[in-house]
């Protein structure tokens, strides 16, 4: 791949980097996502910014990592950023998932000790 297209490449990461994080912030101004779980999104989004604007970077990691070409490498770096994205959103769903049956099995208990005690004190009264 020549020059031209590594910088229209890069440019084009930046470009989709900026969106994202305009896109983050403004779903968390209009509250559409919660400000713990916005703090992945950006620092993804921000790696991305700053590696597509430091090729110099991206060579030196490339070659860190003994990648011939830079353009893998950023391929390599957005796929790790995000696949970490993804990894934590599956730990918080997972908790989320364990909470919310916990909770279900909590009301299911107070739901019974209700019904019990209304029905003890149907039985208590004389009618």
């Amino acid at each position: 791949m020549d020059h031209e297209n590594t910088a229209r490449l890069l440019n084009l990461t930046t470009l989709l980097s900026a969106a994202l994080i305009l896109l983050v912030l403004l779903s968390l101004r209009r509250a559409h996502i919660r400000v713990e779980y916005s703090v992945s999104w950006l620092t993804a989004a921000v790696v991305l910014l700053i590696v597509s604007r430091a090729p110099s970077a991206l060579a030196w990691t490339a070659s860190m990592l003994g990648i011939a070409n830079p353009l893998m490498a950023l391929l390599l770096i957005s796929l790790g950023a995000f696949l970490l994205v993804f990894f934590r959103f599956s730990v918080i769903i997972s908790h989320l998932k364990d909470a919310n049956i916990a909770l279900a099995q909590k009301v299911a208990v107070l739901e019974y000790r209700l019904q019990y005690l209304h029905e003890e004190r149907k039985t208590a009264t004389p009618g």
